[in-house]
């Protein structure tokens, strides 16, 4: 049987892992594993929607295939604050900005707490619920194909187990949609009907004492209430829940403090960030030779930024080096894909195409730092 791709990634969202969460968002550890726990298949489930077209499962793939090591390393390695502008910035490219927003704005509602804090909950567990595809992937040994197949088998599982408070703000949104909640619905239809079943019982039982039946209605009840029950549990086989109630501990330590990021009073998670944001600002107008022309001393910026990085990243320790890599790694395969369609783009590409090069090399060279 296929594992629960829900549960697959939750296990990595251990009591530490939560605890540090939530002190960088400052919110209360119980709400913030409730914001996790309809979080993350709403996250899936904009995958397994991602997934649906061969573009968006190369997408997918190209992300997976660039993902290492257990999850919670990038909690500990990159820290909440780098880790949350890295995955924010990549699901801006995954999902698209406006999409981003919105969903933000469901898991605001749904925890009781502001957009910014639900975007930076998203931006932290975005990374995460990737590294836990991929390490699933590897373990199972799916090619990109595979993966996409067991997401989309998987979407209706994976969509009712979305808080009903969340699945209503999702769907709303239309981020989700609404019919694929009836999971739930006949979950609660099963139960209603076995508190009708259980009335009826005793009201038989009441008509029974008086006309000496008792004990032949009495099994008919029984019967009819064990078929309820049986139709409950089977609804509570396939609806995942929320929160699990236990999960695997981590194999790793997650208590050591985040690699130092910061050289000459430079914070490079900050200002790697700020040259992603630049480019998603800048690319995506370069839609004709006039607007390719305006954007480019934007594109340019980025780059003199870029350069800088590859300047500074050599004085990080090892520990550091290795942290700043692997937030490259995940911001790479937007970055491409953006720069993909202005070469794609009529009339744009010759006059892209040296600042588009050198993009390209600065953000490989990073990636092996």
């Amino acid at each position: 049987m296929a594992a629960n791709l829900t549960s697959v990634v939750m296990q990595f969202l251990t009591p530490e892992i939560i605890e540090k969460i939530a002190s960088f968002l400052g919110l209360d550890r119980a709400l913030t594993q409730k914001a996790a726990g309809g979080a993350v298949p709403a996250l899936l489930a904009g995958l397994s929607d991602l997934v649906g077209t061969p573009s968006g499962t190369s997408q997918l793939s190209k992300l997976l295939s660039q993902q290492g090591g257990p999850p919670a390393d990038l909690l500990r390695n990159i820290g909440p604050q780098g880790l949350a502008e890295t995955g924010t910035n990549m699901l801006s490219g995954l999902f698209g900005g406006r999409t981003m927003d919105a969903m933000a704005q469901a898991v605001g509602k749904f925890a009781g707490t502001s957009d910014t804090g639900a975007k930076s909950l998203l931006g932290i567990l975005a990374p995460m619920v990737l590294g836990g595809l991929g390490q699933h992937q590897r373990s199972a040994g799916l090619d990109a194909t595979g993966l996409a197949s067991l997401l989309r088998s998987q979407k209706d599982q994976i969509t009712a187990a979305i808080p009903s408070g969340l699945a209503d703000q999702l769907g709303a949104a239309g981020l989700i949609d609404r019919a694929e909640t009836a999971l739930r619905s006949g979950t609660a239809a099963a139960s209603a009907g076995a508190s009708r079943i259980e009335s009826a019982s005793q009201r038989a039982g009441t008509f029974a004492s008086r006309t000496g039946q008792l004990p032949y209605l009495l099994a008919a009840a029984i019967i009819l209430a064990g078929i309820a029950w049986y139709a409950i549990e089977r609804r509570g086989q396939e609806t995942v829940a929320e929160v699990p109630a236990k999960t695997q501990p981590a194999r790793e330590t997650v208590g050591m403090a985040p690699a130092q990021l910061t050289v000459d009073g430079v914070n490079l998670a900050s200002q790697l960030n700020s040259s992603i944001s630049t480019l998603k600002s800048a690319l995506p107008g370069m839609t004709d030779a006039t607007a390719a022309q305006a954007a480019l001393p934007k594109i340019n910026e980025a780059i003199a930024q870029l350069n800088d990085l590859t300047t500074r990243v050599t004085k990080l320790s090892p520990d550091g080096r290795s942290a700043f890599a692997k937030m490259i790694v995940l911001v790479t395969p937007s970055v491409k894909e953006m720069c993909d369609k202005v070469m794609a783009t009529p009339g744009v590409g010759p006059i892209a195409k040296p600042a588009i090069d050198d993009l390209r090399a600065k953000m490989d060279s990073l990636s092996q730092v």
